[in-house]
């Protein structure tokens, strides 16, 4: 009996630190993939250089990625950028890669996309 209580201690343990480990935006689905566009992403960017153009994005469970071309002329530079949704503000906002970008964090597609480029 006490083995079966310690295994189930510790599964309950693992899966919350696995889920804190993980904690994503408090976000329904509907909210962030409907906010899941070119626009929307958009909204983040700002700041020294001006957003010219998204050339790929894609969203996964309140997160995304984006591929961007900001600056001008000799300025002019891509990027790319990590997003999170925040249902407070219904917008996107950019996330730290050295925080966010290691295996098991975020989605799939977010980590494939969003973490293995400039």
């Amino acid at each position: 009996m006490k083995f079966l209580r310690a295994a189930a201690t510790t599964a309950l343990v693992l899966a919350l630190a696995f889920a804190a480990g993980r904690a994503g935006p408090s976000s329904t689905e509907k909210e962030w993939s409907t906010a899941c566009t070119p626009n929307a992403l958009a909204k983040a960017f700002g700041g020294q250089f001006a957003l010219r153009s998204i050339e790929s994005f894609g969203c996964a469970e309140g997160w995304a990625f984006a591929w961007a071309t900001v600056g001008v002329g000799p300025q002019e530079i891509g990027v790319t950028e990590v997003l999170r949704f925040n249902s407070s503000t219904t917008g996107w906002s950019f996330v730290s890669r050295l925080q966010w970008c290691k295996p098991g964090r975020l989605p799939d597609l977010v980590y494939r996309q969003g973490c293995f480029s400039n």
